[in-house]
């Protein structure tokens, strides 16, 4: 029985699946606040209060903002995605369908951070809904209910940075694409048109990605409008592939993980969008 395995194989192969995770695996970890090379089961994020500037009389002592810290602590989870590979079919194999083998596990592991981040997402307590406002939950993603989680981000002082996002079902992408502010060069210019490609855009000064994964419950689908460092996205191993012979089954078996975490670090700087599919 051997016991070797090709290294030119496994070098290609774990090549192959770092390219597809950060090519194509997550949508969403660029659009929040990470952390990588961690050490131990969970991680901590420090959460700084708003300060306040008095002023002081001449020659007297500076006050302090007096600036309440508080951690958030970020739990490590590990995952795994496997898969066999017959030494006969191994022969016949070309560099494509090794590369369709290893996106297979780099996709799994991606839609597993995104199910990490969306689930932090779901802690959220803030949504734009209400009667003053007149967006209930048998409203699709209206423009009213867009403008009202836009308020509400502005109204608790979330920095326009740039750093705003914004996660939707492809139902509501579409409903996005019957308004005139989203997709009228007149209003967002040429450059940010959905036309251009479906993955993301920019509008209201924030990253619009139409997403797959978002929660739902019966036909209320969970859209968010968040900013970056309200999410923490803890990472203590990148992926790792690994590659070994099984003589009984002739076969290679290829396990792709990681250890991760996300965790909601600040309820003010995401806003849920409930919307009627």
């Amino acid at each position: 029985m051997s016991g070797s395995i090709d290294q030119a194989f496994v070098k290609q192969f774990q090549a192959e699946v770092h390219l597809a995770y950060q090519r194509q695996g997550s949508k969403l970890r660029p659009t929040i606040r990470s952390k990588s090379d961690i050490r131990g089961a969970s991680t901590v994020f420090q959460r700084v209060g708003r300060g306040t500037a008095t002023s002081k009389s001449r020659n007297g002592v500076v006050p302090v903002m007096n600036l309440a810290y508080s951690a958030v602590e970020c739990f490590l989870q590990d995952h795994y995605a496997g898969d066999w590979i017959d030494k006969l079919d191994d022969l016949k194999t070309n560099a494509d369908e090794l590369a369709v083998l290893a996106a297979s596990g780099a996709h799994a592991l991606g839609r597993k951070t995104d199910e990490l981040v969306i689930a932090a997402l779901d802690l959220g307590t803030r949504e734009a809904v209400g009667t003053q406002s007149g967006q209930t939950d048998n409203d699709g993603l209206t423009r009213a209910k867009v403008l009202l989680a836009f308020e509400m981000l502005g109204e608790t002082d979330v920095p326009d940075d740039g750093n705003r996002y914004a996660v939707v079902g492809w139902k509501q992408w579409s409903e996005l694409l019957t308004l005139q502010e989203f997709t009228n060069a007149e209003y967002v210019g040429t450059e940010d048109l959905p036309w251009k490609g479906t993955q993301a855009k920019r509008w209201l000064g924030a990253t619009w990605i139409p997403h797959t994964g978002l929660s739902a419950t019966g036909p209320i689908r969970s859209c968010y409008f968040y900013h970056k460092t309200a999410i923490g996205h803890a990472v203590a191993a990148e992926i790792v592939t690994d590659v070994t012979w099984h003589g009984d089954r002739a076969a290679h078996f290829v396990n792709s993980m990681m250890s991760q975490g996300a965790c909601l670090i600040d309820d003010a700087g995401v806003v849920r969008m409930r919307c009627k599919e």
